[in-house]
Order: C-alpha cells, then sequence, then structure tokens
C-alpha cells in the first residue's frame, strides 16, 4: 500500500471495525509529548493500573525498535451505558468495553497484515510495553487533555477508552486539533472529584522543565484518584461468571470527572 493512503485507509478501516474515533501520531512527536517526558522525573508509583517491573522504573516506555507510528482507536462509553466501563475478575479484557477494544484491534491488524503493513500490538499498561495513550490521542487529533487530566473529544467528551497499535511505516501525526473546552469551563470535574483531587497544585514547572503538567497546570493529585479506587474495589460486587463455579468480583470505579464533563454529555 502506498504510504500516502496508509493513514487514511487504516483510519477508515478501524471505524469499519467498531471504533467510534481512530487517527494516527508520530512516535518522533509522541516521545516529545508531555506524559513521555515527564514519566522519568516523577516518582515511582505502584498503584491501581501499574504492573511489577524487574529493574525498571515503572511508567517509563520502553520503545519498541522499529516503531515509527501509533495507530489510536477510541470507543466510547457514554453515561447510559455503564456496563462497558465494569470491571469484571475473570471476564475476556477486564471490561466489555476493553473487549471490544481488542476486537477492533484483532480484526485492524488482520487487514494491515493482508495489506503488507507490519505493526505491533501493544498491550495497556506502560510496565509490560504500552505507550501513554492520552498523548497520543491528542497528537493523533482525537482531542485535548482536559483540567479532569483526561482525554476530552469533541465528539463523546471524556467518556472514551483507547487502545493503539504500532507501525514501522514513518507517518505524520494528524493532530493537535484546535480543541480546547476547558479554556472557560468552571471546571464541574474538579469539584464533582470525591477525593479532592484537584484541590491543590502537585507539580511545578519550574521542578519538572515543562509547562504541560498533570491536570494541565500540575493541579491533580494520582494518589487521592488512587484511592478512590482502591475503595471502589473494596465495594466489589459479588457475581456469578458463565460456565465458572466461584463467584467474581464485579468493581464500579469512579467516573465522575468524566459524567460532570459538558462536552459530548448528550452521548
Amino acid at each position: 500500500m502506498p504510504k500516502s493512503n496508509i493513514s487514511k485507509q487504516t483510519t477508515a478501516k478501524a471505524k469499519e471495525f467498531g471504533a467510534d474515533l481512530a487517527g494516527i501520531a508520530s512516535i518522533a512527536d509522541l516521545k516529545r509529548s508531555p506524559s513521555h517526558t515527564i514519566s522519568e522525573k516523577l516518582a515511582d508509583f505502584d498503584g491501581i493500573g501499574t504492573k511489577d517491573t524487574t529493574g525498571k522504573k515503572r511508567g517509563v516506555v520502553q520503545w519498541p525498535p522499529g516503531a515509527k507510528s501509533v495507530v489510536v482507536i477510541a470507543v466510547a462509553h457514554p453515561r447510559n451505558q455503564p456496563e462497558l466501563d465494569w470491571w469484571v475478575d475473570g471476564n475476556a479484557g477486564g471490561t466489555s468495553g476493553n473487549y471490544q477494544l481488542i476486537q477492533v484491534v484483532s480484526k485492524l491488524t488482520s487487514w494491515l497484515e493482508n495489506e503488507g503493513v507490519a505493526y505491533l500490538k501493544i498491550p495497556y499498561h506502560i510496565e509490560r510495553g504500552g505507550v501513554y495513550l492520552k498523548d497520543a490521542a491528542v497528537l493523533a487529533g482525537l482531542g485535548c487533555i482536559g483540567k479532569n487530566n483526561i482525554l476530552i473529544t469533541p465528539e463523546y467528551g471524556p467518556r472514551v477508552r483507547l487502545r493503539a497499535i504500532l507501525l514501522d511505516t514513518d507517518l505524520p501525526s494528524l493532530g493537535p486539533i484546535d480543541f480546547d473546552p476547558c479554556e472557560n469551563c468552571p471546571e464541574p470535574c474538579q469539584s464533582a472529584c470525591p477525593q479532592n483531587a484537584f484541590a491543590k497544585q502537585i507539580y511545578l514547572s519550574s521542578e519538572y522543565g515543562q509547562a504541560e503538567l498533570p491536570g494541565r497546570n500540575g493541579v491533580y493529585s494520582r494518589l487521592a484518584c488512587n484511592h478512590q479506587m482502591v475503595a471502589d474495589e473494596s465495594n466489589f460486587e459479588a457475581i456469578k461468571l458463565d460456565q465458572q463455579e466461584k463467584l467474581g468480583k464485579r468493581v464500579k470505579y469512579c467516573r465522575e470527572c468524566e459524567f460532570s464533563c459538558p462536552i459530548g454529555a448528550e452521548v
């Protein structure tokens, strides 16, 4: 496939296979993105969402050799379908929404293989070979990082989930786009947080050497957010899993910063 057609056809196929949004970012651009440049400077964090590492600091990306571009796909998680985001221990993908993403990736990589485009599937977790998906999504033209420290898309607000595929073809980033709904927003996401994760500035530009910080201006506590996730896990529901004798656990993680965002609220 000619390089000039790869971006257009790949994003179109991703949507055909079930993605709600899709874009492409250059690995060279991604390496310079805020999360990737600050990760080595942050204190080690071993909360929910991280995995064990051996001799390596958590959160630092190990770039695969030959990776030149990243395809980012998103599936919407609307308010009226909360079950997409419920984590069930023992279910494929953990959540039904993530299982949808896995299926899109599987179909897309099969198509790429048939087209002769070399790819690499990557896991979600940084410690297992992933990349910072929010930064990749911004560069791929899907949206911007909001004051709630998560990706906000024009179509669905922050109510999306992401996965990515790496390509060995050097393609230009399709973003960022001219989109910033947070500029004059009264910040309902920050006041909605049950753990007051946005109560004070944690990160300073002078300390980390960059203007773009977690929560955009450094007013975000990952530890406070993790406290809520721990509480959510302790309040799990015991449910019967298909074809299994023992009961499983269903966890409904907090999404207050998502649901309070007015962007895409009608979806």
